[in-house]
């Protein structure tokens, strides 16, 4: 069993979400806020500014007018995929690297956390959620507890592997049976840690859904099927992919047909390739 002082030192040695996420995710969730409230934001951040500006240049290359601003780039992109860009940059340096002990090489659970992120949108547009921003946002980073329990499921893995194979757990289940902690509440810890909202650090210790109580929450339950739907089509499925339980109350209680299902993997497909042309042009 990990010691849970073991796991504060390596939480304390992570590379934390930039203070913008954060700041953004204020002023999005204001109703009052403008364009110019969300250019301020992330224009005092200049790496994220950096970044959005140098994407949205390579983007649109030959501009008569390069991209000079955060309002610029708004202007250009749209609210929304200034805001969903300047997110994904936060998270970048935090969910890039690997997680040997889920099978993930450096790059999976990035590419995985943006895939997932995109899928939870679409679901949350579908819904009509009021907080697709923080159920975007906590789509990215939900699984960020696996940056720390990596090396610790590696270690432990034929324990792991003898219990979802013998008797029946899954593999949320059998890590925390074998480390005492799994890697949904440590991704609370962490972001409890780093001053996230209390809604966001709950969407991300019940994402797995182990409480059934929380099927009944909209917005987790369009978290955790953005993340069945990603196991679905294959993408981002490391060792621990194929050994959790679809809960059928998700999509009733959501109010979502299989067609409906369907629908949202095809606007994925769309989606996903502009962001991830827009991400490999920076």
């Amino acid at each position: 069993m990990t010691s849970l002082q073991t796991l504060m030192k390596q939480i304390k040695d992570l590379t934390p979400i930039p203070a913008v996420a954060h700041q953004l995710l204020a002023v999005v969730d204001n109703p009052d806020s403008s364009m110019e409230d969300i250019a301020n934001v992330i224009q005092y951040d200049p790496v994220i500014t950096a970044s959005v500006l140098k994407t949205c240049n390579a983007a649109y290359f030959g501009l008569k007018n390069p991209v000079e601003s955060i309002k610029d780039a708004v202007n250009m992109l749209g609210t929304d995929q200034v805001i969903e860009l300047a997110l994904i940059k936060s998270g970048a340096r935090a969910l890039s690297g690997s997680q040997e002990g889920y099978g993930l090489i450096e790059g999976d659970m990035w590419k995985y956390s943006v895939s997932s992120a995109v899928v939870a949108k679409l679901v949350a547009e579908k819904l009509s959620l009021k907080n697709k921003n923080v159920i975007f946002t906590s789509a990215l980073i939900k699984d960020i507890g696996k940056n720390v329990l990596g090396n610790h499921v590696a270690n432990a893995s034929q324990e792991i592997t003898r219990l979802v194979d013998t008797r029946n757990f899954s593999f949320l289940e059998a890590e925390k049976k074998i480390l005492g902690i799994d890697h949904a509440e440590l991704g609370a810890m962490i972001t409890k840690m780093w001053k996230f909202s209390p809604r966001m650090i709950n969407i991300i210790r019940h994402h797995h859904l182990t409480d059934e109580s929380k099927i009944y929450d909209k917005d987790i339950a369009a978290v955790y099927l953005a993340d069945c739907i990603c196991m679905m089509i294959g993408n981002g499925v490391g060792s621990d992919g194929l050994s959790y339980r679809f809960k059928h109350q998700v999509m009733k209680n959501l109010g979502l047909s299989a067609a409906d299902v369907l629908m949202i993997i095809a606007e994925f497909g769309i989606n996903m390739q502009e962001v991830d042309t827009l991400l490999h042009m920076a």
